[in-house]
């Protein structure tokens, strides 16, 4: 199973458009992904992918309720689809998923039990046999450090870095290394870097230079696309959708960068020897069946 959580120190630098156009990506050359986006705040993952209708439900059930153990009912009932790709919607309650991990702890704690914070969302699938029903697995956390991150980084040991084109951006990839360094040591994990993706790149010579001194394998370097996913969100889709049914007029540089998200998600089943059983042209704009 592949399994990686995009993440950036940096906001806007296109963390959760890049986590939805990679799991359509996989699910386009037939391989079965789900995401488990994990951020608090408006305008997600399941935003952005239509299917945040019970995210203010207080009566729904949701992921948090699973993570303390007390679901109303099964995971797979929580799970929605869109465009291929299997999706644990956010609900309100991630808001204070640190509250409800700290007072299960306490409580296992009084009781003489070991509990771990971290390790829950792994424990939910597990449990859930996600590993049997799923091809690949991404999570998306808030760009903060936070429960959210920590439990999405135990779960899928791996990462896959949007890099912002600038010498911040730079120094936020060295801090994301060390965090993912210290956090491996902290709880006896081994985490991977498995790709970084600069995004919204102008090809100017200082940006050029930090592209090439990135130190994790970089498969794609992703041009300038506004556009392209102030669309996505407006009509709440992936870019592959959006062109196929939103553009009236063909952007050949829009096709291309369907290709690149493409080419990323063969590059990343490739790291775990992962071969997706009908890869379609890199950036063909065919739905797939």
């Amino acid at each position: 199973m592949l399994s990686y959580t995009i993440y950036s120190e940096a906001g806007g630098v296109g963390k959760t458009s890049l986590a939805a156009n990679l799991a359509v990506a996989h699910a386009r050359a037939g391989l079965n992904p789900l995401v488990v986006p994990l951020d608090p705040q408006d305008g997600d993952l399941s935003r952005l992918m239509g299917v945040d209708s019970d995210r203010a439900n207080g009566t729904a059930d949701n992921l948090v309720r699973h993570l303390v153990n007390s679901p109303k009912g099964p995971f797979d009932d929580l799970i929605k689809s869109s465009e291929g790709v299997d999706i644990v919607p956010e609900h309100n309650m991630l808001s204070d998923l640190s509250s409800h991990l700290s007072r299960e702890q306490s409580k296992a704690e009084d009781l003489g039990d070991a509990y771990n914070i971290y390790a829950q969302l792994q424990r939910v699938l597990r449990d859930s046999d996600v590993s049997d029903d799923y091809d690949v697995l991404i999570c998306d956390p808030p760009a903060t450090e936070s429960d959210h991150l920590y439990n999405a980084i135990y779960a899928t040991r791996n990462l896959v870095i949007p890099v912002e084109p600038s010498w911040k951006g730079q120094a936020s990839i060295e801090g994301l290394a060390n965090l993912a360094t210290n956090f491996a040591d902290q709880l006896n994990i081994d985490v991977g870097v498995l790709a970084a993706v600069p995004n919204g790149v102008k090809n100017t010579r200082d940006q050029k230079e930090m592209v090439d001194q990135i130190e994790f394998p970089t498969p794609e370097v992703i041009g300038d696309r506004t556009s392209l996913m102030e669309g996505c969100w407006k009509q709440q889709c992936s870019a592959f959708k959006y062109v196929r049914e939103h553009r009236t007029r063909r952007r050949d540089y829009e096709v291309e960068t369907l290709a690149q998200f493409d080419r990323i998600a063969r590059f990343l089943e490739a790291e775990v020897d992962i071969e997706a059983p009908y890869p379609p042209e890199p950036g063909a704009l065919e739905e797939i069946a």
